[in-house]
């Protein structure tokens, strides 16, 4: 399964041409693509125009929704986090330690393009489609 992170789906939704919007566009229908709740949220509350909501809502609720969060799940990711910490590494947002410790500990693949998911790649062995 790959997951795609809301870096990707906003610039995808934008209409910018990067390599990991080409990637999702060749892999959609192609390929077993998946979003988490989280990341749900996070691309829908970023629309202003109802109509444009509307049709990337209906769009992405036809696609596998993981659920990523829970109190075993949260525990995971404050050691994820914590593990990083002790190295001297921060993350930024703690949105993206949920989406990647979900990715790695369940065998995902992340589409991202979002600099803190290098981190896990290096640290944790995140696959990603590219």
């Amino acid at each position: 399964m790959i997951v795609v992170d809301t870096s990707v789906w906003i610039d995808f939704f934008n209409g910018r041409d990067t390599e990991e919007t080409d990637a999702l566009d060749s892999m959609l229908g192609e390929e077993p693509v998946a979003i988490g709740d989280l990341i749900l949220t996070e691309i829908l509350q970023g629309f202003r125009s109802d109509s444009d909501y509307r049709r990337a809502r209906g769009r992405l609720l036809a696609l596998p929704i993981l659920d990523m969060l829970g109190a075993d799940r949260a525990v995971k990711c404050a050691d994820y986090f914590r593990t990083l910490r002790k190295m001297g590494i921060t993350i930024r947002k703690t949105a993206d330690v949920i989406i990647a410790s979900y990715c790695v500990d369940f065998g995902h693949a992340l589409l991202y393009s979002d600099r803190d998911f290098d981190l896990f790649v290096e640290h944790f062995g995140l696959a990603t489609p590219l």
